[in-house]
């Protein structure tokens, strides 16, 4: 076990997905009743760990299921949760030094560590019921009208520019912070229109203003260098996330040619961190665009 790599499992177990044609930030995570949550807390998993988990409903540890007078079936096999354990340090000067404060103590820093444990879907476990009733999927009599107002509300909040225009490409401008899209009538559906609007809104959380997220500008990078392909997962994942919040997640809203299946396919075996940064960082976008507080 000494020589397990949490990031190099994650990424396998994603391009295992991307390799059946599967894409896993395109499943629905939140504000429906498919998604993987705790049968402890009923609390749903982050973003990652549903692309992880991959099945709904609620999972639970070994030892829970053990502590509650179930078991595991036979052959069934664990899933892996992963979090973040934030671990205190001394921190250091450039010359390696410990830093002190004015009392003579070290000055402490902190570093996240990522950390993962193994969970069974309750239909795994003998003797154990579910806790949970499972919660109607959201639904809206008009899901025009609710992403609307929720892109104006995200608007009024963050002070981001928004222009429709008729033109031959949708974009984010850090600059001038700017979202431009085309104009409705030029999208092949109402969802492509959404899926794209909330994909550049996902851009725009990286703005000095909000979250933080561009290192030398990233929208401006070449296109698929390192600092793009972070960019664009984060706002792959966003948008997706967003549209399913919304209710308008369809088929069609999404780009799964075999060539954009492709080229995340390279992102991922170039970079086996790029997936567990990418989600966490579209997390926080999607939870600033829905104004929901952090979990």
């Amino acid at each position: 076990m000494a020589n397990f790599d949490i990031y190099e499992t994650i990424t396998e177990r994603i391009i295992a997905e991307l390799e059946t044609g599967i894409i896993p930030w395109q499943k629905p995570w939140t504000g429906c009743a498919d998604r993987a949550i705790s049968h402890e807390t009923g609390r749903p998993y982050s973003l990652l760990n549903q692309m992880l988990l991959a099945k709904p409903g609620e999972y639970i540890t070994f030892n829970q299921c053990k502590k509650e007078g179930g078991k595991v079936k036979k052959g069934a096999k664990a899933k892996i949760v992963v979090f973040w354990k934030i671990i205190p340090t001394e921190k250091k000067n450039a010359a390696g030094e410990i830093v002190t404060a004015a009392d003579g103590k070290p000055v402490l820093d902190t570093i996240p560590v990522l950390k993962y444990y193994n969970v069974f879907h309750i239909e795994d476990c003998e003797g154990i019921q579910p806790k949970y009733s499972t919660p109607e999927s959201i639904t809206h009599a008009d899901p025009v009208e609710y992403a609307e107002k929720t892109f104006e509300n995200y608007l009024q909040r963050s002070g981001v520019r928004f222009e429709n225009a008729p033109q031959d490409r949708a974009f984010y401008s850090p600059s001038r912070d700017l979202i431009s899209l085309p104009r409705m009538d030029q999208f092949p559906s109402t969802a492509e229109y959404y899926s794209t609007l909330f994909h550049e809104a996902t851009h725009s959380t990286g703005h000095k203003s909000r979250l933080n997220r561009f290192s030398q500008n990233a929208l401006d990078a070449a296109f698929g260098s390192e600092s793009y392909s972070k960019e664009e997962l984060v706002a792959e994942i966003g948008a997706a996330a967003i549209m399913n919040n919304l209710g308008m997640e369809t088929a069609g809203s999404f780009r799964n040619s075999a060539a954009y299946i492709q080229s995340w396919l390279r992102a991922l075996k170039n970079d086996k961190r790029l997936i567990v940064s990418a989600s966490a960082r579209a997390e926080k976008a999607v939870r600033l665009i829905l104004n929901l507080q952090e979990a």
